[in-house]
């Protein structure tokens, strides 16, 4: 699978709650060929034990970004601001199996689709149109957007120190 989608580069960390707030670990998904590698790369980079919530954010520079929330037992959710990431790479296409977008590979392009569990942030104080409108804002970044993200979440400081 390639690393590197579409020639641009791809960061992807992976962050858990503690009780003294978010620690985060860059997470390698180069190697990962189902959508389980993806949960085992981001247990294996935190040292997962039990029913901690992680979350795992990728970026795709100047194409798209997917945010992935696990937590103990519970199926993986997951949101990707542009569904087409499905058709871009391997990791597109897992991380759109994941968050069970059906990408329809003979539609024209209509432009950013968001895709994927809208509510997955909801509790952690990200409304589900605050996501979308974030996912949607013309001319930002997917690597801006999650910075914005993580500074509503509170691991804007991990997240800079990871890049």
């Amino acid at each position: 699978m390639p690393s590197t989608p579409s020639g641009n580069s791809v960061f992807s960390a992976a962050f858990v709650r503690t009780a003294d707030g978010w620690n985060g670990a860059e997470v390698d998904l180069g190697e990962a060929e189902l959508v389980d590698d993806l949960g085992d790369a981001v247990q294996e980079h935190l040292g997962l034990t039990g029913d901690e919530l992680a979350l795992l954010c990728v970026e795709v520079e100047d194409e798209w970004f997917a945010v992935v929330r696990y937590q103990g037992d519970l199926e993986p959710r997951a949101f990707l601001s542009d569904v087409n990431a499905g058709l871009s790479d391997g990791l597109g296409e897992l991380l759109t199996e994941l968050a069970g977008v059906a990408v329809d590979k003979d539609t024209p392009d209509l432009g950013v689709r968001p895709g994927g569990d809208f509510e997955l942030l909801e509790d952690l104080g990200l409304s589900s149109d605050e996501l979308v409108e974030l996912s949607m804002e013309e001319g930002a970044l997917p690597g801006d957007t999650l910075s914005v993200i993580a500074e509503r979440l509170a691991f804007a400081d991990e997240l800079d120190r990871l890049r």
